[in-house]
């Protein structure tokens, strides 16, 4: 269905846009237009955790390292609980990182050695004195609205000054699953030079999620110099409900859901997500789903890439045979490398 961005919000209040009982089912029946909450500008620069060099202080993690010891890391104090789904449900002291996949009902191919490696990056970077993690939101806006405290923006730094990109993981908005779904996702980007971002988003509902993104763009935007990232042709990714995230940012802005004023992504990545509203000047998408996806059905996916290419729309659709729901990476899967694919179509149109 063709939207004009004009009638945006209205329709956005009047669709339900996840099926019933299905894992992106959002409770709140989307964005609408009286609980916008504008972004005003930051007036410091926010951030947990590095400033003072701690090479060597602490060991790394292993794959029977308690879930629990590293949320209560001293290195990750202030944001521990964000690397975890612990709003979701919060595990007991005998969880490994080999065991996280109860954390993580609608994901699906949790490679116990991607875990451990990000959450080593994130070590690492704090040893030698980085900064991992900003606020979005001012002392002022958590103050005035407590659950903006559940929010925030991790950073895997790639080249100084490249472009950044911008991941969120699904949960069906009732949980965030980074720790699959959008960290994994920013360390390979990072590893290709490129800077990312992985949002931690309130849980909800799709209106309140969209409006942490929007202020995470901003923020991104305000701080560029200071983050040295380029702005040019920045992308939006996001899995299941994270997709629906992405898709929303990218085809009608920031400011639509309270951020800035500010340009539309260049492209859009999106794995396995039944939406289908778009509009005309849609950004590039880039779309990847299981045949086997119980939740997100491949043929609903395709019919919105067909109708983005009807427009003129550049795209490109993956589905990948017997493989379901949440694959992430999708590391010992049919989908291994796709983010490679994803990468070339976003370079390609950095160059368009």
């Amino acid at each position: 269905m063709l939207v004009s961005k004009s009638v945006i919000l209205a329709l956005l209040l009047a669709m339900n846009l996840f099926s019933t009982g299905c894992a992106e089912k959002d409770i709140n029946n989307g964005p609408n237009n009286t609980n916008i909450i504008s972004a005003p500008a930051h007036e410091d620069i926010p951030g947990d955790g590095g400033g003072t060099a701690m090479k060597d202080q602490y060991e790394n993690f292993k794959i029977d390292s308690s879930v629990i010891d590293v949320i209560e890391h001293p290195a990750f104090d202030g944001f521990g609980r964000f690397l975890f789904p612990t709003e979701f449900r919060m595990p007991d002291r005998s969880m490994k990182l080999s065991n996280i996949s109860s954390l993580l009902p609608y994901h699906s191919s949790i490679n116990s050695g991607t875990t451990v490696e990000v959450l080593n990056y994130m070590l690492d970077e704090m040893n030698q004195g980085e900064t991992i993690f900003y606020d979005i939101y001012t002392e002022e806006e958590k103050r005035s609205d407590p659950s903006k405290e559940n929010t925030g923006l991790f950073f895997f730094r790639g080249e100084a000054n490249a472009p950044f990109a911008v991941i969120s993981a699904g949960g069906g908005f009732s949980y965030v699953g980074s720790i699959h779904e959008s960290f994994p996702h920013a360390l390979e980007l990072s590893k290709k030079g490129y800077n990312a971002f992985a949002v931690q988003y309130r849980t909800g509902g799709a209106e309140v999620a969209c409006e942490d993104l929007a202020a995470a763009i901003s923020f991104i935007f305000e701080n560029a110099d200071m983050l040295e990232v380029s702005t040019d042709c920045y992308s939006l990714w996001g899995g299941s409900a994270g997709a629906r995230m992405a898709a929303y940012l990218g085809s009608y802005g920031p400011a639509a859901f309270g951020g800035e004023s500010l340009p539309r992504a260049g492209t859009v990545i999106m794995q396995y997500t039944g939406h289908s509203d778009y509009t005309e000047s849609d950004p590039p998408t880039y779309v990847c789903v299981g045949e086997n996806d119980g939740i997100a059905n491949w043929r609903t996916m395709e019919r919105r890439v067909n109708m983005l290419k009807s427009q003129g729309i550049d795209t490109e659709f993956h589905k990948y045979p017997n493989l379901g729901h949440g694959f992430g990476l999708g590391i010992g899967t049919t989908a291994e490398g796709w983010i490679d694919d994803a990468v070339a179509f976003w370079e390609k149109q950095m160059t368009n």
